[in-house]
């Protein structure tokens, strides 16, 4: 609705504030609070600007208070309205001032989730409380200081918020509270969700058995009972809302849950994981894959729950008690329950077949159902079994009950899901890459043909800009060394651009530390310094005491620089640019080539690695050169080796990156990174996301005092790069002159 002028001159008058920002703003705010607010509505919201207004904060606030407080009182009432302005009055009355506005910019998600303003009270008296008390004293002593976590605890609200009951908020706070009251940064640490003990709690709170407090527990299980050692990395259902995550296991490891709840018929959190490592095992000792081609979606999903119940039959003949446990966590369908003619009732039968199998005092008379169980057993008993002898009898099942409305989209799921079995993925294997395929299938493929080396994975944080806060070990980072090739092959690229190299040697002797510098005023030195002397033989003579640094030394002019080359080798380096004969790939491998030979005679410590990424559960990270290896045969070797693949999930590898760069004494410290195109991954549909975790890795490498430059080879980059680097890149629009043009940069750089 549109506001007349008079009626908006009336409202601009009521509101004291005088910044000049305002004016151009004003008629928008107003005509969303008409929108939403009475007339006694509008009256105290301008008041409540006005005190807003009133705390000489800046313009900021009263901006944050206009646009946001109409939807907060259409959603909550319009008494909200004086009680944030209070609230904001009451706090810049404390030490607690820079807490404002986070606060205002909390208002919108606590009242979507709190819904009512007397949760809002209670929400404000909790945090008021909250930085009343870590204010207030600092080993034992009373202070005026602000609250040393109060901005990082504003700072995660909304995430708090989207995970946590305010009850689960007040626990997860008077932990901080009382543990790091009187520590400043652990408190900032915990309230920021950065410490181990936050996440935990947050954890807690959320209910059930938490991973992490039974890791140790569960390995030993594991190691014990099938003699199987693998890694445990846990995945989180907080975050993936629209496809809920599955344990699974592949080469990186085995997936599980990081909080498993009771059940409602009491099988505690911890036989869960039980549960799933029992199963998850069974299938690591007794399946094999099979090739997928010839099977229909249908028949693949009828081998998979006979292959889980060969595998179980088997587990049980071991360890008997397994079946009482399996059964308790397995759904019970009731027969008849599913009508074949509105739905299709594919997964309803076969999740009765399995609970068929799997309890031998079940009520079912399907006569179709009976005669599987029958053959199952008589197989199983039979002796040896193999995932390839089960194939058959599950193809069987499928052409006997198929009807054609299994194929109808209203698919039937109540009590079909077994959450204890795993997604299977390990079962299959493809002749031929088919639309059918999963991304995770092919990808799979590319692990197995390329082991990593089996070092545990380093857990990353990725920040998420749509709530401003970080997503706690959100991304699994596997590092490895990078197998080795012909390194004849980097010697033929040196000696293909042997005119480059001569005329890089010019530069590089201008650049090599060659004279020597002076350093005077020394007590100890290699010579006279006869200024100083002669000055304090003058203050001898007159009586007044001499400057004893009378002596002088020299040393080199020398460079103190460390570098990192972190090169993106991602899937896309395989094109070949327009014009071109080379691909990308083999571009880089020749400019990385001549840097590392330029690097390697002016005498810098540097490194180079790889990256690529394959969902945030697998961003690989691989060693080419390390800082304390020289530039020799089997560095040339691994890069000759160099190969694209998967994704570039950028952030997580600027982040390890910059923690090896951060470990060298060096006065400077340059991360390049080289890459052909913005970061994405499969699993990502923002796709600003992955670009603001970038900028925000490159932010917190510059506090650390790591100067990030990017050389990208993307005719596109323009509409991104600088989102990520600022000023800090390079376009590369004709790739064919990288090889050039990446030593040249490297040295203007570092002149």
């Amino acid at each position: 609705m549109s506001i007349e002028e008079a009626k908006l001159q009336i409202y601009r008058e009521q509101l004291t504030c005088n910044f000049q920002q305002l004016d151009l703003l004003f008629a928008d705010c107003m005509e969303e609070a008409a929108a939403s607010l009475s007339e006694a509505g509008i009256k105290d919201y301008l008041e409540g600007a006005s005190l807003v207004c009133m705390i000489g904060r800046g313009f900021e606030p009263v901006l944050v208070y206009l646009e946001e407080m109409p939807q907060v009182a259409a959603r909550l009432g319009e008494s909200a309205l004086g009680l944030v302005s209070q609230t904001v009055w009451k706090l810049s009355r404390t030490p607690n001032g820079s807490t404002i506005l986070p606060f205002l910019q909390t208002l919108p998600e606590a009242a979507r989730r709190l819904g009512s303003e007397l949760l809002l009270v209670s929400y404000i008296d909790m945090l008021m409380d909250m930085l009343a008390r870590t204010s207030g004293s600092i080993h034992g002593f009373h202070t005026t200081i602000p609250s040393p976590g109060g901005k990082e605890y504003l700072e995660q609200m909304p995430y708090l918020l989207n995970q946590l009951s305010l009850e689960g908020i007040r626990n997860w706070t008077e932990y901080g509270i009382h543990n790091y009251s009187s520590h400043p940064d652990r408190q900032r640490d915990y309230f920021s969700l950065q410490s181990a003990d936050s996440r935990a709690i947050l954890q807690r709170e959320r209910h059930g058995t938490l991973f992490a407090d039974h890791e140790r527990q569960l390995e030993l299980y594991l190691r014990a009972l099938w003699e199987d050692k693998d890694h445990l990395v846990p995945y989180s259902h907080a975050f993936d809302e629209l496809r809920k995550p599955i344990p699974y296991f592949d080469s990186l490891g085995i997936r599980l849950p990081d909080v498993f709840d009771d059940t409602e018929s009491g099988v505690s959190g911890i036989n869960r994981y039980r549960a799933v490592l029992a199963h998850i095992a069974a299938h690591r000792r007794w399946s094999h894959f099979v090739f997928a081609d010839n099977f229909s979606p249908f028949q693949r999903i009828a081998i998979e729950l006979l292959e889980d119940s060969r595998v179980e039959y088997l587990a049980i003949q071991r360890y008997p008690g397994l079946r009482k446990l399996w059964l308790s966590l397995h759904p019970v369908p009731i027969e008849g329950e599913c009508d074949p003619e509105k739905e299709s009732c594919i997964r309803h039968r076969l999740a009765m077949l399995s609970y068929a199998i799997l309890n031998p005092d079940h009520t079912y008379t399907n006569p179709d159902i009976l005669n599987c169980v029958a053959q199952f057993h008589a197989l199983m008993e039979s002796g040896e079994t193999t995932t390839q002898s089960i194939v058959q009898p599950a193809i069987s099942f499928i052409a006997r009950t198929r009807i054609q409305n299994d194929q109808a989209a209203n698919v039937y799921f109540k009590n079909t899901v077994v959450e204890y079995r795993d997604d299977n993925r390990h079962l299959w294997k493809f002749i031929e890459e088919g639309d059918e395929e999963e991304q995770y299938e092919v990808e799979r493929k590319k692990v197995e043909q390329e082991p990593l080396n089996a070092l545990p994975p380093r857990h990353y944080p990725e920040w998420d800009y749509r709530t401003k806060t970080y997503r706690p070990d959100w991304v699994s980072l596997y590092e490895s060394l990078h197998p080795p090739g012909d390194a004849k092959l980097i010697d033929d690229l040196l000696t293909k651009h042997s005119a480059l190299a001569k005329r890089l040697k010019q530069i590089l002797d201008l650049l090599k530390p060659q004279q020597y510098v002076r350093v005077r005023y020394q007590e100890d030195g290699s010579e006279l310094d006869l200024d100083v002397a002669i000055r304090s033989l003058v203050d001898f003579k007159g009586g007044a005491n001499p400057d004893p640094r009378i002596n002088m030394s020299h040393r080199h002019d020398g460079r103190d620089i460390a570098v990192m080359l972190l090169l993106d080798l991602s899937e896309s380096l395989h094109q070949v640019p327009e014009g071109c004969e080379q691909s990308i790939l083999q571009l880089s491998q020749e400019a990385v080539a001549l840097l590392a030979w330029a690097i390697d005679r002016l005498g810098d410590s540097f490194a180079i690695a790889g990256f690529s990424s394959n969902t945030r559960h697998e961003v690989r990270y691989q060693h080419i050169k390390g800082y304390s290896e020289t530039w020799n045969d089997d560095v040339k070797a691994r890069l000759a080796a160099m190969e694209a693949g998967y994704s570039t999930r950028m952030g997580a590898a600027i982040r390890h990156a910059g923690h090896y760069l951060g470990k060298r004494t060096a006065e400077k410290k340059l991360l390049l990174v080289l890459t052909d195109g913005e970061p994405s991954d499969i699993d990502v549909e923002d796709d600003r996301l992955l670009i603001e975790d970038a900028r925000k890795a490159v932010q917190e490498l510059d506090r650390d005092n790591i100067y990030t430059y990017c050389i990208n080879l993307d005719p596109k980059a323009d509409e991104y790069v600088a989102d990520i680097f600022g000023k800090q890149y390079s376009v590369i629009d004709r790739v064919e002159k990288l090889p050039s043009k990446l030593p040249e940069l490297f040295l203007s750089l570092t002149r």
